[in-house]
């Protein structure tokens, strides 16, 4: 059994026991009482300080604000559930408020507030939802991979018409897509008209400084290395976006040469690598912020974009790693980062730079017409290798909100 042992200063205040001699919860439920439910059901505990309830349920030890208890009250005065948003004004709650009872049932929280509403919370709600809670848990679930973890999974690509007709086939997709960040569908029409097509059946194309669906050979017709025959290092794309692109399409529709592999590296997994064996690089790369620049004038095409934001980016409350935005070739002047850190930086960029060049972790593809790659641009770097010959690609960005939405709806974690 688990109950409090706390200081006398730490437990229930006075006022909470009301101007009675009866306290204002059933015998049994009062501060510091640990709570028994029903045979089978899990152990409950609370005790209550002067602004906060603490709760004890599932092995989760939780420390719920009053402000916050009454600002999440899911009742139907404070919470329309039809359309899932808040009712209450939330600045009109009493900063001191307090519950004038508080009870604990084998499922429930019930808490009176001063006005005589009554605010209800499920523990199995409160455990998902509080702070203690998110912290153990993992918002989007991933499997890792180097070039052989990748290949030993043997992921297979989901065929053009699956993809396009069934939910069967587009959860498919969209299962493996989330948890190793890029996918393939095979049996494309090779033209710019079907890849479109392909992409809007998960997203809306987000139109961007390229256009709306892109279309490139080594012309050199924009100010970008991609559009050249030259090999390309490891990176994301648009990292100079205040927001980076979410999802990569590449659909090769022809090639007449020969090189042209297409580079991928999962940089999480590079990314955990760092995480293991210098801890602390791994912060500073989460915490110094970059100015990513592309400066363009060539043709019609004058652009200058400058995005501003750390290589690793992290959910502050788990640590979890979300976004990578890793492009050696668009990173501007180092001007964010005091004489104290700059150096530290840089050692901390080539450890991680260091792993995304492993060998090992290199998954090299040829494009062929017919089989189209999406790439989570948050998480996958790409490259490719030097090519002769003619080699033409389409492609787009996809907005990363309507892919997870797509994936949410058929219900997969996103």
């Amino acid at each position: 059994m688990w109950s409090w042992r706390l200081p006398a200063l730490l437990r229930a205040p006075r006022w909470l026991l009301g101007s009675t001699s009866r306290p204002p919860w059933p015998p049994g439920c009062g501060p510091g009482r640990a709570q028994h439910g029903a045979p089978g059901t899990l152990p409950c505990a609370w005790q209550l300080h002067r602004d906060h309830l603490e709760l004890k349920y599932a092995n989760t030890l939780m420390r719920l604000d009053f402000v916050w208890l009454r600002d999440h009250c899911r009742s139907a005065s404070c919470y329309n559930s039809k359309t899932n948003q808040r009712s209450l004004d939330t600045a009109s709650v009493d900063l001191g408020i307090k519950p004038q009872a508080v009870r604990v049932d084998e499922t429930t929280l019930f808490l009176t507030w001063p006005d005589g509403h009554v605010t209800r919370y499920g523990l199995e709600w409160l455990v998902k939802n509080s702070y203690e809670g998110q912290k153990q848990q993992v918002m989007h679930p991933r499997i890792l991979w180097n070039a052989d973890i990748y290949q030993k999974a043997q992921i297979p690509s989901v065929d053009c018409r699956s993809f396009l007709e069934t939910n069967e086939g587009l959860k498919e997709f969209l299962q493996n897509f989330l948890l190793y960040g890029i996918a393939f569908v095979e049996n494309v029409n090779p033209t710019k008209e079907d890849t479109e097509v392909l992409a809007e059946r998960i997203s809306l194309i987000r139109e961007t400084i390229y256009g709306r669906m892109w279309y490139f050979t080594s012309d050199f017709s924009r100010g970008d290395t991609a559009y050249t025959k030259l090999a390309l290092d490891r990176h994301t794309d648009t990292t100079y976006f205040q927001e980076p692109c979410g999802i990569q399409v590449f659909h090769c529709l022809k090639h007449e040469g020969t090189g042209g592999r297409t580079l991928l590296v999962d940089g999480f997994y590079a990314a955990e690598q760092v995480l293991q064996q210098a801890p602390d690089q791994f912060e500073l790369l989460s915490k110094v912020p970059l100015k990513h620049e592309y400066v363009e004038n060539m043709g019609g095409c004058h652009n200058h974009m400058i995005g501003v934001g750390p290589v690793l980016n992290v959910y502050p409350w788990n640590n979890e790693l979300y976004l990578i935005r890793y492009n050696n070739y668009d990173r501007a002047v180092i001007n964010t980062v005091p004489h104290d850190v700059v150096r530290r930086w840089y050692t901390a960029h080539r450890t991680l730079t260091t792993e995304l060049r492993r060998p090992e972790n290199e998954l090299w593809v040829k494009l062929k017409p017919g089989k189209a790659l999406f790439i989570d641009n948050w998480r996958v770097l790409h490259g490719r290798e030097a090519f002769t010959g003619y080699r033409q690609l389409c492609g787009c960005y996809l907005t990363r909100d309507d892919v997870l939405n797509t994936a949410r709806l058929l219900g997969l974690q996103a």
